[in-house]
């Protein structure tokens, strides 16, 4: 959710309509990231506001802002599984990283953070816009030698919920408009103090987006809890394979991400106590499919 100030400063693009709309400073602006998609899967950019219809806990609201601005700044967090069960992988993973932040990140406008976890969270690279600065801390995101382990007194183990609830909290609530954690991983987590509902509320709190990228080469699977952290988000899922690589997977986050749709709405219920909204929010055009978050923190 944003504040007036900051809906005045994402409408780079007009507001559809007759006449502006005036919002006093108490007036709170409900911000959503939809991404539309076609039959074979392909992203939709060219609808317009009356395309779209948005109900909150059911009752339809007025779209007071709306764009598919690609110019908005980027706020993103790689986070990446140290695990010993990623080590198959984790050459792969830091390469596809490498070429995902050279292409999608713009100096001065864009920042991301580099977080790895494993038995521990370890923030590698807070925020930034330097190139030189998050490829120097991927290089040195790694998977604990048993030395390592022993050293430090720790048994193996996959801190996943935490993770995500640390990065919601200390970063992206802090942040304002689009904003994406990417989860490296293979979903399963053991050690954690928060629970599945705990990662999946903090980031919804933070109004910030799941992208999981599964793999799995032997164990437990985690591919349902990805799933459902990715959908209840707004974000996405994938799952490396053969067929679909690191560098395939990372371009199509990166399509999404420049392919959004901004929707605005003040909604018709003033918030008198603090709690999660649902929203639905639907496409009016046959064939077509919204991916977006399913519920808000209305703060009050």
């Amino acid at each position: 959710m944003v504040t007036r100030r900051t809906f005045l400063s994402l409408a780079a693009a007009p507001v559809l309509g007759a006449q502006d709309p005036i919002f006093t400073t108490d007036v709170k602006v409900v911000s959503i990231l939809a991404t539309v998609r076609n039959k074979q899967g392909a992203i939709i950019h060219d609808l317009t506001k009356d395309d779209f219809t948005v109900l909150e806990n059911g009752r339809p609201q007025t779209i007071k802002y709306f764009s598919r601005d690609t110019d908005l700044p980027l706020t993103i967090g790689l986070m990446v599984d140290t695990s010993t069960s990623q080590i198959k992988v984790i050459e792969g993973e830091r390469g596809a990283s490498f070429r995902f932040i050279d292409h999608i990140l713009r100096e001065n406008k864009d920042k991301i953070f580099i977080l790895q976890f494993d038995m521990a969270v370890m923030m590698k690279q807070p925020l930034t816009d330097s190139r030189p600065k998050l490829e120097e801390a991927l290089s040195l995101v790694d998977i604990p030698t048993e030395k390592q382990l022993r050293a430090g007194g720790w048994a193996p183990g996959t801190i996943l919920y935490d993770a995500v609830v640390q990065a919601s909290k200390d970063t992206m609530q802090k942040q304002q408009g689009r904003k994406a954690m990417i989860l490296l991983t293979d979903g399963v987590d053991t050690g954690s103090d928060h629970s599945l509902n705990d990662a999946i509320e903090a980031a919804q709190r933070a109004d910030s987006l799941i992208y999981s990228i599964y793999f799995s080469a032997e164990g437990p699977t985690g591919r349902p809890v990805l799933k459902r952290m990715s959908q209840e988000t707004g974000g996405n899922f994938f799952e490396m394979s053969k067929k679909q690589t690191f560098e395939q997977i990372f371009d199509q986050i990166q399509d999404e991400l420049r392919g959004q749709f901004n929707i605005g709405y003040v909604s018709d219920t003033p918030v008198r106590i603090s709690e999660f909204r649902k929203l639905q929010v639907m496409v009016n055009q046959k064939g077509l499919s919204v991916q977006s978050r399913d519920r808000y923190w209305a703060q009050r």
